[in-house]
């Protein structure tokens, strides 16, 4: 499960517009800004989902849980 912020920064990160990440995840431009929308979980159907964060992962994005110490987040991945 993947919120909305941690897509939208996990844009920011890499420096890629929104058309840039409709591109390499092969989804319409709507159907990802609905699921960029809001604050919460986001919202799409599961196979979109799943492309947007194998498409956000293959670029260096992990993505972060929520824990006790704060909300979900997002890091890239240091190259060795």
């Amino acid at each position: 499960m993947i919120y909305s912020a941690q897509i939208r920064a996990a844009r920011g990160l890499l420096d890629w517009s929104r058309d840039e990440l409709v591109d390499a995840s092969g989804l319409s431009r709507s159907t990802l800004q609905r699921m960029e929308r809001g604050d919460g979980i986001a919202t799409g159907h599961a196979s979109n989902l799943w492309q947007v964060q194998q498409v956000l992962e293959a670029a260096g994005i992990i993505f972060l849980p929520a824990d006790q110490s704060g909300g979900p987040g997002v890091r890239v991945r240091t190259t060795s």
